[in-house]
């Protein structure tokens, strides 16, 4: 089993990614848009930062080429995300095609829920591993000021027909400055009840502002604890970007992401691949490697792989490593870069 503080992860059987400081990689989060339908605060302005031209996104073509290569070198679980994935058309048709990879044993989504409710019949046909939904508040007029779109309703409806389809649900929220007390006890209230979890997660420097701010942050745990004090933490048995804690009497549980504190980096499993074909080793990086290049110059797959290998052989040990190599003046969007 492994601990969540381990030094060194458990080997994954099959895998040939194995970064420098030994951690394998079975995890790729792959989006496929920067387009979102919703404008959270803390994800990109109102105005000011333009949506990529879609000749600069990668094709399904490209995105399925690249998941198979992944898949191939021991990647087990692919989690699509964008900007809000079903703001692209064709999305749905996506994931049925990439339930096909051979080597895929899990996929994921993640989604604003805006649009997600007339999906739902064909993602639970498809089976579909788990959905993770963003939801920041259950207060009507609190989500139309962090979110600046009037779409609560829908995404209550998606989320209430999640849990009728028994798909495994995850409720991301972020926890911002104003966000209240009661705010929090409401969204982990919902684990009460019905056999989800709630993620409360540590706001991060991307929100697409010209000049980066000093987030006030890293306190998160000792916040949720004073709220929720018969939390119990409980120790993970796969590598985990969030602490799981249980709740007596709850059916689920409650996480907490700390993104910004950055404490899970040495058993993080996952890479990136960002609309525009860049893969990421790290969140914080700029981008190591411009698959789409490759792909339109004609690399083979063989030649990608070596490329990605050599990416892999170059991670940074850390988060906060690479934020001081990317030396950024500004934040770029989340949507930009897949979350």
């Amino acid at each position: 089993m492994i601990k969540h503080h381990a030094n060194v992860p458990e080997p994954i059987p099959g895998t040939s990614l194995i970064d420098n400081h030994h951690r394998p990689i079975n995890y790729l989060r792959l989006s496929i848009t920067d387009r979102c339908n919703l404008r959270c605060r803390y994800c990109r302005p109102e105005e000011g930062v333009p949506f990529v031209p879609h000749e600069e996104i990668l094709t399904f073509e490209e995105l399925e080429r690249l998941a198979a290569i992944f898949c191939g070198m021991g990647v087990e679980k692919i989690r699509v995300t964008g900007g809000e994935p079903f703001a692209r058309k064709g999305c749905l048709e996506f994931l049925q095609r990439l339930r096909t990879i051979k080597g895929l044993r899990e996929l994921h989504i993640t989604t604003n829920g805006v649009e997600t409710y007339q999906y739902l019949d064909a993602l639970a046909e498809l089976g579909i591993d788990g959905i993770n939904l963003s939801l920041d508040t259950l207060d009507h007029r609190r989500f139309w000021h962090i979110t600046r779109r009037d779409y609560f309703e829908d995404v209550v409806q998606a989320l209430q027909a999640i849990i009728e389809h028994h798909i495994p649900l995850k409720i991301n929220s972020v926890v911002l400055a104003d966000t209240s007390d009661d705010e929090i006890i409401r969204l982990a209230g919902l684990a009460r009840y019905f056999p989800i979890a709630i993620r409360f997660i540590e706001k991060m420097p991307f929100s697409g502002i010209t000049r980066p701010v000093k987030l006030v942050n890293g306190h998160l745990f000792q916040r949720l604890k004073g709220i929720l004090p018969a939390l119990e933490e409980q120790s993970p048995d796969s590598p985990s970007t969030a602490r799981i804690f249980s709740l007596p009497g709850f059916l689920g549980n409650i996480g907490i992401i700390q993104g910004y504190s950055r404490l899970f980096c040495a058993t993080c499993n996952k890479v990136r691949i960002t609309p525009i074909g860049m893969l990421k080793t790290c969140l914080y990086d700029n981008g190591v490697l411009n698959l789409k290049r490759m792909l339109r110059n004609g690399r083979d797959d063989a030649g990608i792989e070596s490329a990605i290998l050599d990416s892999i052989q170059n991670r940074c040990a850390s988060g906060h490593e690479a934020e001081v190599l990317a030396k950024r003046a500004t934040e770029p969007s989340m949507a930009s870069i897949g979350g």
